[in-house]
């Protein structure tokens, strides 16, 4: 069905992204492909859609794979039935319902009369009931063109469908039918993905690094089992290695000491026999030489210890290597900072709530909103943050400090460089070695300082808005998450999943990622309807 041979794909500036990639699916397989962000995952599944040319290596399919990207704001530009690509179709069928039956529009249309009800059902199957398929994409919100796209695979039926983070923005009800999707289809499916339900719907998980896709032969569940093993493993390869140096260390120090104590030795019966001074020399010189072969070879030996040490750690996971201290926001518990009353707004003529919301948040909470793609959590988010006015209604503020995340780190400015960056938050001027051993608490290396930030994968972002609030040390009053581990591998999501469960202060949070909502200690729900 799919087969990739020797592939590789080295980036405009020459770094290699992976090397010599391997794989065949097979026709009815369903699999994930899983590994960290910047790992190149969508990358390669761009190649298998024929997006990407690879550097090197071929890729051959037996059926034209169906595409559904990450990034959907890219197709804003077009209208519902374009994205749906259907649009020539439907052209040419209602110019042959007009009369206009030239054998062109027969041609396109491929006696495909069942187009517009296709469609239709198909919409309405994900909830986007009497849409006009000449709607702009722009106007929909990122769950709606979600969407538009899985519609897309229920109206061409694809034997090769290529998903990359389907349920991102996805809402609960949707999630469910993409699950059930991903339970009952005969398609060939190859699923980029995070999310954990949907990871362990699937039969086999490969994991991507830059030399290799290796298979673990289940689910997500048994992934993390065997991932597990391994690590328990490399942890027992770093104790060893430690235990090997510290006594290869020892051994080197009672050799030295040793040979120390011989050479006095030889030295006090050289001076008692009263050796000429030519004869003592030699003598001295040859101890010096046999001294600095026994250093050389212990020291060959350490440094083979220590450079393994340090390759093992480097293997290590990085999940408890970047502390955060964002437990000491400065508001008491219990302080009101938002009050909303009977607030409403919209668009045109139309209220967005059916209800209007009335609700009042306080310091130190950790609430999630909660409603279906299209109900108007980020315009709420606006109005907590002061970007937005109700239209109806009053809604109070108090004055806070609020850190506000979104799914695309807008808070990074991709014109500036790492250090740049982490340089803006500086607010209580620390030194520029404290800013840079702040970044490589966060894994960025000197090697990432002079890069722009729009060469960062979403996980690098997420690390560095992370160390861009240690730097301000001064901790928000208010988190604002809004759909936050869209973009994130789930070592990411682990990474940000421990640094919110240390916060104190007013967490809010959008999401639909179950696992996440749960993990970070959500106490109460606000509910859009």
């Amino acid at each position: 069905m799919l087969t990739l041979s020797m592939l590789s794909y080295t980036h405009s500036n020459g770094a290699v992204l992976f090397n010599g990639l391997d794989l065949t699916i097979n026709a009815g397989d369903n699999v994930a492909l899983v590994g960290h962000n910047g790992s190149g995952k969508s990358t390669l599944l761009r190649i298998m859609a024929g997006q990407l040319l690879p550097a090197t290596g071929a890729v051959a399919a037996a059926v034209p794979p169906f595409y559904v990207p990450q990034h959907v704001g890219q197709f804003d530009h077009l209208s519902i039935a374009q994205a749906l690509q259907i649009d020539a179709k439907r052209k040419a069928l209602h110019a042959i319902l007009n009369g206009d039956a030239t054998e062109e529009n027969l041609t396109v249309l491929n006696d495909d009369w069942l187009l517009e009800e296709r469609c239709h059902e198909a919409l309405q199957h994900w909830q986007l009931d009497n849409i006009d398929l000449n709607r702009p994409m722009a106007s929909l919100s990122g769950g709606q063109k979600t969407k538009v796209f899985l519609a897309a695979i229920r109206i061409h039926q694809p034997q090769l469908v290529l998903l990359d983070e389907p349920s991102n923005h996805l809402d609960t009800l949707a999630r469910g039918q993409l699950y059930s999707f991903i339970n009952t289809t005969t398609s060939t499916l190859v699923v980029v993905s995070h999310d954990r339900t949907l990871l362990n719907l699937v039969d086999a998980v490969y994991e991507l690094s830059r030399q290799s896709l290796t298979l673990y032969g289940g689910n997500y569940d048994f992934y993390r089992e065997q991932k597990a093993i391994e690590e328990n493993a490399l942890h027992n390869d770093v104790k060893s290695a430690e235990k090997a140096l510290r006594k290869a260390r020892e051994t080197e120090r009672e050799a030295m000491e040793r040979k120390q104590k011989l050479d006095a030795r030889g030295k006090k019966k050289q001076e008692k026999a009263g050796l000429p001074t030519i004869l003592m020399n030699t003598l001295r010189n040859n101890a010096e030489k046999s001294t600095t072969r026994i250093k050389d070879a212990h020291a060959e030996k350490t440094e083979s210890l220590a450079g393994t040490l340090q390759q093992l750690r480097q293997e290590l996971p990085t999940l408890d290597t970047m502390k955060l201290n964002l437990n000491d926001a400065a508001l008491h518990r219990g302080k009101t900072l938002v009050t909303a009353e009977a607030i409403n707004t919209g668009y045109a003529d139309k209220l967005l709530w059916s209800e209007p919301l009335t609700f009042t948040i306080t310091s130190g909470e950790r609430i999630a909103l909660r409603g279906t793609n299209g109900s108007g959590k980020t315009t709420l988010i606006r109005m907590i943050r002061g970007t937005r006015q109700p239209r109806q209604g009053t809604l109070v503020r108090t004055e806070a400090r609020t850190v506000y995340i979104d799914q695309d780190y807008s808070s990074i400015d991709n014109t500036l460089t790492v250090y740049e960056q982490a340089r803006q938050f500086n607010a209580t001027n620390l030194q520029e070695h404290e800013l840079k051993i702040r970044l490589n608490r966060f894994l960025f290396t000197k090697g990432y300082w002079d890069n722009p930030c729009s060469t960062l994968s979403g996980g690098e972002k997420m690390r560095l808005m992370l160390c861009c609030l240690t730097i301000q040390q001064t901790a928000p009053d208010i988190i604002i998450l809004d759909e936050p581990t869209n973009n994130l591998d789930l070592q990411n999501i682990a990474i940000l999943t421990n640094a919110i469960r240390n916060y104190t202060g007013t967490l809010i949070v959008v999401s639909h990622d179950a696992h996440f909502i749960a993990d970070v200690g959500i106490t109460r729900e606000i509910t859009l309807t």
